[in-house]
């Protein structure tokens, strides 16, 4: 293959590998190099919190593409390494000891997990799940243990939950809202989810105030202080989000943006520094269409940015306006959602929530702004649709079933 030009990908998650993929299908002849400062192939998020977390899956059904693919299409790893730096006046990386020239850069460096800095803190026994040897370590812990007690009731701690009541461990929520999910879906849908865990033994502590964390002699935590009482456990997950690792773009004079603190990108997710891209969790897209920065940490916006930014580095001028997508599985209930972190003033039900068989919508004044599909299949592309058009929909037609998705 050709040397020239040079297409570095700094980021080893899914949105690197994406990028990488969709260069060679594009017929780029240059030189791809990917860098990630795990020691590991690039790899997909989600199975890390359900079935490679519980032992059900293999490690490498969480890898983003087949090992050999990076030979057979000539694209560099560099796996275990850090990028200590981008210099955007002499277009070079500086990772491992080597400078590295590039024509088109891509930052890619996803997110780290938000920790709580309190009391305890560094106990033995605290974890946190973001990256695979998070994972690993989490793993062999439920293994060993009997209870887990899980601070944070998001996607994540959700997940998390599901997984290790299926293990058989006594589990515990503990939030400061009133229900699970409450920050994303709202309290009425919120329920739902408190039910469903309910029902699978979990203990749900909500509109609780963890102080801190309590600790034996020998430095590992048995539990966790709230503001009404303690919570006994072997072992404590944190999940209560992350936050987008900016830093070598901060120091590279890369626009960050201050609504979201990610990196700023236009649609064609170009940073303020020409030939240079950013995707995935650390992207800030600026949407002229719905008003706002838009960040998104999940799988679907890792996938479509990586495969879009690749394109676009090749001058394809490609605009990503995705609505936002992922989906998640807690027990028997899998669901998908789609649509956009804004304020809505109501919520639509089509379906039953009692039998977890529903679609639920998000509505701002007359206009559909999120929707799930819960346990109802092969409708989501429709309802990105219906977000994506912007039209007004009369709340007795979303709610009737007998109403085609299509025809609204």
């Amino acid at each position: 293959m050709d040397s020239s030009p040079t297409f570095v990908i700094v980021g080893g998650g899914l949105a690197g590998a994406q990028a990488a993929q969709s260069l060679r299908d594009s017929e780029f002849t240059g030189r791809i190099i990917l860098i990630g400062d795990e020691p590991r192939l690039p790899y997909e998020r989600p199975p890390l919190s359900k079935g490679i977390l519980r032992g059900d899956d293999p490690d490498e059904s969480a890898d983003a593409l087949p090992a050999d693919f990076y030979t057979s299409h000539e694209i560099e790893l560099m796996t275990g390494t850090e990028v200590t730096e981008i210099d955007t006046d002499a277009r070079v990386v500086h990772a491992g000891g080597n400078a590295i020239p590039f024509d088109r850069l891509l930052v890619a460096t996803g997110s780290t997990s938000r920790h709580l800095p309190l009391p305890g803190a560094d106990l033995a026994g605290i974890h946190y799940l973001r990256t695979f040897e998070d994972m690993t370590e989490l793993r062999s812990a439920l293994k060993s243990s009997s209870s887990v007690a899980i601070v944070g009731a998001g996607w994540i701690g959700s997940e998390v939950a599901a997984s290790a009541r299926q293990l058989g461990l006594d589990v515990t929520i503990i939030d400061m809202a009133a229900t699970p999910l409450e920050a994303v879906v709202g309290r009425q849908i919120g329920e739902v989810f408190a039910d469903l865990h309910r029902e699978h033994g979990v203990t749900l502590t909500m509109n609780a105030n963890v102080k801190g964390f309590v600790g034996s002699d020998n430095g590992r935590v048995v539990g966790i202080e709230t503001a009404d009482g303690r919570v006994d456990a072997d072992v404590v997950v944190v999940g209560i989000g992350a936050s987008p690792r900016t830093e070598l773009a901060e120091s590279a004079g890369l626009e960050i943006s201050a609504t979201t603190h990610g990196i700023t990108v236009d649609t064609s997710l170009q940073t303020s520094v020409p030939g240079i891209y950013a995707a995935g969790d650390v992207a800030s897209v600026t949407r002229p269409d719905i008003g706002i920065d838009l960040r998104v940490e999940h799988w679907a916006t890792a996938l479509t940015q990586g495969q879009a930014a690749g394109r676009n580095m090749l001058g394809a001028g490609e605009a990503y306006m995705n609505v936002p997508f992922f989906f998640s599985d807690q027990y028997d209930l899998g669901l998908e959602y789609c649509g956009y972190p804004v304020p809505w003033d109501r919520v639509v039900v089509r379906g039953d929530t009692g039998s977890r068989e529903f679609i639920a919508f998000w509505l701002s004044g007359s206009r559909v702004t999120a929707a799930m599909n819960v346990n109802v299949w092969d409708v989501n592309e429709t309802l990105q649709a219906l977000i994506a058009s912007g039209r007004s929909v009369d709340d007795s037609r979303l709610a009737d079933s007998d109403v085609p998705l299509e025809s609204l």
